[in-house]
């Protein structure tokens, strides 16, 4: 990183590997500590400044054994003291905190479709879901996780940051949303699609509860209304009463990158920012991931596998409109590419790269810089 020219590193601390229990009374993992601390050091030595999310969908399977994890009010007082013990051990060298990694992501995919783990949902959903509910739990999951945030927040604020002088934010994802048609209903589905995506809750208690906001962005969509009684099954994803689609009349909104969800749309960046401006007050924003995706073709040479010139393209792009974006007032500080490294990519494993970094899976995990990462040097060397 420190050859490519970059200047910080955004990772996240794995709740099982510093309290194997999940909680500080099933005792501290030394071990797991130690590690953070050696990263940590090592970044800074380097100087790069570590970005450090608390939760990034991996909790300890003795939480969801004893209670049904964030299914369970229990968990915000967890979580709380899971997030202290990073605040006590690493907080002097941490600046920037990220609570949760996209809520949104982790409510639907694990409780409304089942894709992610503990893999909840209704049947009908999906039959490989052995329990849940898709009407009812994304919204009980997405309230404990907005009360965990703000736990974790107070803790902070009243124990830790004048001291340390660190800021704490939450990292949500937005995909843009086109209106399909320039029919009143289809603009007023896709303001519902984006409340029901990024909106959320405004209660007291989260409100004010960040001093920046991380902001993932990949892709866009349209938004078409959907007539109430249309509605035969109900979920949190018909809840909104939009239909999402890809296409319009036969034509894509963007060329698609490997990822089934991941059209390319740079412009929805610049409108996704100028959004949150005129609508939250022109908050403190880092964009916390922006990235693309490719095939992980095994019978490629890894010589034609580094030339990832749509990466390049789709980085360009929305840099270019980032930087439209800051012209015009929105209050962007940082930007991450998703990601360095190729990695295991959820439920699509291996089978897609999104790393500027080639990671050979078959000759002990040696990496070769794409030509998105020597772009990246040049680009940061002006």
């Amino acid at each position: 990183m420190k050859k490519l020219g970059m200047d910080a590193f955004r990772f996240s601390i794995s709740w099982s590997r510093v309290l194997p229990r999940g909680k500080l009374s099933g005792g501290v993992n030394k071990k797991g500590i130690d590690f953070y601390n050696n990263l940590i050091n090592e970044l800074l030595s380097k100087g790069l400044q570590p970005y450090v999310t608390i939760f990034h969908w991996d909790l300890p399977q003795a939480l969801e054994d004893e209670y049904g994890g964030f299914l369970s009010p229990h968990i915000v007082d967890d979580f709380r003291d899971f997030s202290e013990l990073c605040f006590k051990e690493f907080g002097d060298r941490i600046k920037h905190w990220i609570t949760l990694n996209e809520p949104w992501t982790f409510s639907l995919g694990a409780y409304d479709q089942g894709g992610l783990a503990p893999g909840r949902c209704s049947k009908w959903v999906n039959e490989a879901c052995e329990a849940g509910n898709s009407a009812t739990e994304p919204y009980i999951v997405a309230h404990h996780m907005l009360l965990s945030h703000s736990a974790a927040v107070k803790v902070y604020k009243d124990k830790y940051q004048s001291s340390q002088k660190g800021k704490i934010g939450i990292t949500l994802v937005c995909h843009w949303m086109v209106p399909y048609s320039n029919q009143t209903a289809d603009k007023k589905a896709s303001k519902r699609a984006l409340d029901f995506m990024f909106g959320w809750s405004q209660s007291m208690l989260v409100k004010g509860s960040l001093d920046f906001l991380g902001l993932n962005y990949y892709t866009a969509n349209y938004a078409a209304n959907i007539p109430v009684d249309n509605i035969v099954n109900v979920s949190y994803a018909t809840d909104s009463l939009v239909n999402l689609t890809k296409q319009r009349n036969g034509v894509p909104i963007g060329p698609m990158a490997s990822s089934t969800w991941l059209s390319v749309y740079p412009r929805g960046i610049h409108n996704v920012l100028r959004y949150i401006k005129r609508k939250y007050k022109n908050p403190l924003i880092y964009i916390t991931q922006n990235g693309y995706s490719e095939v992980n073709n095994s019978t490629l040479p890894i010589k034609e596998a580094l030339k990832d010139h749509k990466r390049i393209d789709y980085h360009y792009r929305h840099l270019l409109f980032l930087l439209l974006a800051i012209k015009n007032g929105v209050n962007v500080k940082g930007y991450f590419s998703w990601s360095l490294l190729d990695n295991y990519e959820w439920n699509f494993g291996y089978t897609l790269r999104f790393g500027i970094i080639f990671i050979d899976y078959d000759n002990g995990l040696k990496r070769y810089p794409k030509y998105s990462a020597m772009w990246f040097k040049k680009f940061l060397k002006k």
